[in-house]
């Protein structure tokens, strides 16, 4: 957007991972969370990447992560793993988990690893990702970190944006989608009130059921399920499996990760891994997924559209743009994060 400053990669990982470090997470674990971090700027998952800084920072300066977990399985068949996370940053839980997913299904086929007492791990095209790039099928589920949307029907906040992302193998980048269960993510929310934006009509309702577009009164509406009724049922079901299942909190047990730095949140998360080999040659397969999402992206467009996009084509299919550019950086976001450098004692991001 006009105005926005591009910070390059590097500079922002360095940035992350010295801030985290003075707020006592250890060297190496504050440049994995960093890493991840940018992963997601760089899928253009902007409400998932530096932005998050200075809510972590709160966090672990209060004490609410575990800057020395003891991350590890807690139960193992097969190909099916649950993970405790021991309250760790979640970016290191997920890791540990998506290595996991692809290690048991190169052996069994097929994986299923679920977390519990894990954390907010940001983008979660991330992890699908990192799954797909090892050359398997991927898909990630979690609960999301505070409950923004009734059920339904209802009025209570007892549901989250409880996101999905798949990904597959192609030619070229996997198809890969990122998504939450809700019109929009809670992120893009915070975006829209720290650039001084207006929300869109239809992300949100008030109390009341009425059309809620001014972000700052967002803390007193409910985020609208995609497909209505059909959203609220995926939310639901996503967060039973990577929630509920995993012994992981749910519901009204959901901790509001963004008002209480201090207690433990148990998210809860799972990711699947598919090693495409037991079902053919992986070669072939990756060349058939790429011909059926050629076809569609030449089939005829409808007036007003410039293209038809795969899921994919905008967040890896520009990773190597924002790569070479920069991360874009709103002026809002810059002023914040200059303030979390005078705070770490480390120096600001370069202008």
């Amino acid at each position: 957007m006009t105005g926005d400053l591009h910070v390059p990669v590097d500079a922002l990982r360095g940035f992350i991972a010295g801030a985290l470090a003075s707020g006592g997470l250890p060297e190496a674990d504050a440049e994995t969370v960093a890493r991840l971090m940018v992963a997601a700027d760089l899928l253009g998952a902007e409400g998932h990447g530096i932005f998050r800084l200075p809510r972590y920072l709160a966090r672990l300066r209060a004490g609410g992560f575990n800057t020395r977990p003891d991350i590890r399985v807690i139960v193992g068949k097969g190909g099916l793993a649950l993970i405790d996370g021991d309250n760790a940053m979640g970016h290191l839980v997920m890791e540990r988990a998506a290595l996991l997913a692809v290690e048991l299904a190169r052996a069994h086929g097929i994986a299923w690893v679920g977390t519990r007492r894990s954390n907010h791990a940001g983008a979660a095209g991330v992890y699908a990702t990192m799954v797909a790039e090892a050359g398997l099928a991927g898909l990630y589920l979690a609960v999301g970190n505070a409950n923004h949307m009734a059920p339904w029907g209802g009025r209570e906040l007892l549901l989250s944006t409880n996101p999905i992302s798949v990904a597959i193998p192609a030619e070229g980048h996997p198809v890969l989608l990122d998504m939450a269960t809700t019109v929009a993510a809670y992120g893009k929310v915070k975006l829209a009130a720290q650039r001084g934006q207006t929300m869109p009509e239809g992300w949100m309702i008030d109390a009341e059921g009425k059309p809620l577009t001014d972000p700052a009164l967002a803390a007193g509406g409910s985020l609208l399920p995609i497909g209505g009724p059909k959203g609220f049922g995926l939310s639901l079901v996503f967060g039973l499996l990577a929630g509920t299942l995993n012994g992981a909190a749910f519901g009204r047990d959901v901790i509001d990760f963004n008002a209480d730095d201090r207690t433990e949140t148990n998210t809860g998360q799972a990711i699947l891994a598919l090693d495409l080999s037991i079902l053919g040659d992986s070669t072939a397969l990756q060349a058939a997924v790429t011909e059926v999402c050629d076809d569609i992206r030449q089939s005829p467009l409808r007036p007003g559209f410039d293209a038809i996009r795969i899921p994919g084509d905008r967040s890896l299919g520009g990773r190597a743009e924002r790569q070479a550019q920069g991360i874009p950086l709103s002026p809002g976001l810059l002023t914040q994060l200059d303030q979390v450098a005078a705070s770490c004692s480390i120096s600001p991001l370069p202008r």
